[in-house]
């Protein structure tokens, strides 16, 4: 077969209408040979090409004549000395790192490791041909018709983000054909989406749609990686979520879903997993980095350079302080915005990207590259801003333009609920934006994600109906997931009775779910809970690709005014200043006129001080946010004025008398009552004693006339 000079740059296999350009990275290869497939069910190569030419250590060809749709992979030659980090072995095939397209996904067999898989990963090397089995690369057609997409561009502060999974969100789905279920094309059916924009939510964030594999531990136990945080390609999306027999469709359907998505209004974000790969650690498989140049590839612990640094808990560590894997990372992140046309990225445990040596970094390359990059700079980045290695723990730290799921809003709430102790300060200061951990930084409230629950850990559902996880499904024992969930208890002083348990635990739901929607910051709701799903106590469900972890959409009797509910928080949100300012309230008079932004207030309306704040004891605070005060524009400069909010809470186990703030021309509405969601739309007279249920909120609007209107919800 004939093959040209080419060129080392782009990397990967371009597609020119003449034929494909390949281009392929490897600094310590003796020589590469690109494996061409005729189908993927081939045992073998059909034609193997050796790419003479290398240029700046990446090696290149021309093959004209060659179409999209044609399968590939490389074997490269190099040296087998685990000690010195090489793990080179031509009898594997492996896959491009920049295929857009997967044509074969991995065929598990023992011909997929370079070592036996029951051995230590040092050899010796195991010569079996992987061809039959090794995941392929298929060169893409990137053409695509996006007509006029563009994307909605939804301020930080108007965000509110919902999480799913492509295919836990739609496999039950009843209204849609069961072709589409489960797929890129059902999160774009008209179901689905008219959900999402009832619901009231800007943007989703899809987990893992990176082609994954499933560990080889969990295919021994008849077990899949459902969530998907197991990255082969960082370029080509999951085949997983087809809706065609093809595989060389994959591309297309991911563009049609955003393109559909984006004409609702609602943004994209990809949950992406650059920490690590589907290689994992020493004794895992040969699939494509790993053959390609092990030693540049992944961080290599110094003193034993045959073992991986591992800062993921997955057994090594992509190294991007390596110029060629910063590349390989930013390349992608610029894919998937210009050609897949996506608004953003969570970066699955990003203080692993930061360690420059042991320790996080956060004025690494890593970020320096992406702050300044004209493009990526731009799409929203949020960082889960922790790994597991030492000072992993980063919530609060990362750079200006970053927003970070903040786990100490989580804690807080969940604790504030469950009724501990002394929560009063840490709740003023999450509900109000977490200023402690993102003003002086120069950062704002926009830099805090908040959530209750997410992917990972208990459902909200479940969040409220188990004291302990229940993952035996999981053939781990009961020893995986989180053992400190901070799931509610009853305890001795909560009811006894089976009904009233049942009606506390919804009450929990509503407090959870209104509190997030009224804290200043950005609010993530896990995909489901606005409908009651349920993991069944599994708060570790990544290995279950069944109704276990897929969302049910037959709502029962008992939730089916939980969704109206939810529906109801994120337009009171929506329509509230006081909700989606831009920048932290002062805690100091705002105006001329003396008007607080935001007051504390005790049981009998008067403003807390120090030694009610120092009242361990103390569960119940009103929170007073002026709209009055409001002292922000819009981008048109014009000024931002809203209504004032009455917020309170009670955690305690007992009734509490609460007074409404009174002047002699205001009453407050009643928006939200979570001891009675159903109840009549009332107005309030300030200064009457308001009874705040036990383990409830309530939410106020206040209304400063005197023509006796009928209050109406929003």
């Amino acid at each position: 077969m004939k093959v040209w000079p080419g060129s080392p740059y782009p990397l990967g296999a371009t597609w020119d209408a003449g034929g494909v350009n390949f281009a392929l990275f490897s600094e310590h290869a003796d020589s590469v040979e690109l494996c061409l497939f005729d189908a993927a069910d081939a045992t073998r190569e059909s034609h193997v090409v050796r790419l003479e030419e290398r240029t700046d250590m990446v090696w290149h060809g021309y093959l004209p004549g060659l179409a999209p749709g044609q399968l590939y992979g490389y074997r490269v030659h190099g040296p087998w000395d685990p000690a010195k980090g090489h793990r080179f072995n031509a009898a594997k095939i492996v896959l491009d790192p920049y295929a857009k397209l997967i044509g074969r996904t991995p065929r598990w067999s023992p011909s997929l490791f370079s070592s036996a898989p029951d051995s230590d990963g040092d050899g010796p090397l195991d010569s079996a041909n992987s061809a039959a089995a090794a995941p392929l690369g298929a060169v893409i057609d990137p053409g695509f018709r996006w007509d006029d997409d563009r994307p909605p561009g939804t301020p930080w502060h108007e965000t509110i983000i919902y999480e799913l999974h492509v295919k836990g969100s739609t496999r039950l789905h009843p209204g849609m054909p069961p072709g589409l279920r489960g797929t890129y094309l059902g999160l774009a059916a008209e179901p689905v989406i008219r959900h999402l924009r009832d619901l009231g939510v800007t943007a989703v964030e899809l987990m893992p749609v990176h082609q994954h594999a499933d560990e080889w531990r969990l295919v021994q136990q008849g077990l899949v990686n459902y969530w998907g945080y197991n990255t082969l390609s960082y370029f080509a999306p999951d085949v997983r979520f087809l809706a065609g027999a093809s595989p060389l469709g994959a591309a297309s359907e991911f563009k049609t879903m955003v393109k559909a998505l984006h004409a609702a209004g609602l943004e994209v974000i990809l949950d992406v997993v650059y920490n690590h790969t589907a290689e994992g650690d020493h004794r895992g498989p040969t699939l494509s980095l790993r053959g390609i140049d092990n030693a540049t590839y992944y961080r290599l612990r110094p003193d034993q350079r045959s073992r991986y640094e591992d800062f993921t808990g997955t057994g090594s560590t992509l190294d991007l302080r390596a110029p060629p894997v910063l590349q390989l990372v930013m390349d992608s992140l610029r894919y998937w915005i210009t050609e897949m046309h996506v608004d953003g990225f969570r970066f699955d445990l990003a203080a692993a990207l930061a360690r420059e040596s042991n320790s996080v970094d956060l004025r690494s390359a890593f970020f320096d590259v992406i702050r300044q990059d004209p493009l990526i700079s731009r799409v929203k980045l949020i960082a889960e801003p922790w790994d597991v290695g030492e000072g992993g723990y980063q919530v609060g730290n990362f750079p200006p333009g970053w927003t970070e799921w903040n786990g100490r809003y989580r804690d807080a709430v969940r604790r504030f609920w469950r009724g501990d102790a002394g929560m009063l300060p840490e709740l003023a200061t999450r509900l109000t934006g977490s200023s402690d951990m993102y003003r002086q930084a120069g950062r704002l409230p926009r830099a805090g994600l908040n959530f209750i629950t997410s992917h990972d850990g208990f459902t909200l559902a479940d969040l409220v109906s188990y004291n302990e996880k229940h993952n035996e499904a999981n053939a781990e024992g009961n020893r995986d997931g989180d053992s400190n969930n901070l799931s509610w208890n009853c305890g001795a002083e909560g009811p006894t009775n089976d009904r009233a348990i049942l009606e506390l635990r919804r009450r929990q739901r509503r407090n959870f779910l209104t509190t997030l929607l009224v804290s200043l910051g950005v609010p993530m709701v896990s995909g489901g809970d606005e409908v009651g799903r349920t993991q069944g106590g599994n708060n570790n469900a990544y290995c279950h690709d069944s109704e276990l972890t897929w969302t049910s959409w037959n709502v029962g009797p008992e939730d089916q005014t939980f969704l109206p509910f939810v529906r109801r928080l994120i337009g009171i949100r929506t329509s509230q200043p006081v909700l989606t300012r831009r920048r932290f309230p002062s805690d100091h008079p705002a105006q001329p006129s003396g008007a607080a932004e935001v007051r504390w207030l005790r049981p009998d309306g008067q403003t807390m001080v120090a030694a009610d704040w120092a009242d361990a004891d103390r569960r119940t605070i009103g929170v007073l946010l002026d709209g009055d005060a409001i002292l922000e524009a819009d981008a048109q400069g014009r000024a931002i004025t809203g209504e004032t909010l009455l917020l309170l809470l009670n955690a305690s186990t007992a009734h509490v008398a609460f007074v409404l703030p009174h002047t002699p021309t205001t009453r407050w509405d009643v928006l939200v009552d979570t001891a009675d969601p159903e109840g009549p739309a009332r107005a309030i007279e300030g200064g009457t004693a308001w009874t705040l249920v036990a383990h409830s909120m309530a939410v106020f609007r206040r209304v400063t006339n005197s023509t006796g209107a009928a209050p109406t919800r929003p």
